[in-house]
């Protein structure tokens, strides 16, 4: 018995989906280099701001989110770093492993772009975001 194919709406919406991912990647990169970034730079700066409970990581859990090597992932914070867009700083809990942090240059950067990555977002209706204007911004 043959296998009943996948009818073509099916084939239009993940079409239709992966075209809006592309394009929002597209606005993605062109925003980062509006603001004198390569996409990668940006990338590791948000992953660095948007890990869970925390404003830093470790350079493995940074791989992670990002998807590429450990050793490119080190080669990216230190061109960041060279750039003064990160810091290195101890673990208090484990002396063989480091945190990477953003400056407070890069903060003010990684928000300006993060306000216009929102709008486009909210525009393209890909994604809505959470009202957290009654929180200070350390509690949000």
């Amino acid at each position: 018995m043959a296998k009943e194919r996948l009818p073509k709406p099916i084939y239009e919406q993940l079409a239709y989906f992966r075209y809006q991912i592309r394009k929002f990647i597209r606005f993605s990169e062109e925003a980062a280099r509006s603001k004198g970034l390569t996409p990668q730079y940006h990338q590791l700066m948000l992953s660095i701001m948007g890990f869970p409970g925390r404003e830093h990581a470790t350079p493995k859990e940074l791989a992670e989110r990002l998807q590429i090597t450990p050793n490119s992932c080190i080669e990216l914070i230190q061109r960041c770093e060279e750039l003064d867009l990160v810091q290195r700083f101890p673990n208090p809990n484990d002396r063989r492993s480091i945190f990477i942090r953003l400056t407070d240059a890069a903060k003010e950067i990684l928000e300006e772009l993060s306000e216009i990555h929102m709008e486009e977002l909210k525009r393209a209706g890909l994604l809505e975001f959470k009202d957290y204007s009654h929180l200070d911004s350390n509690e949000a």
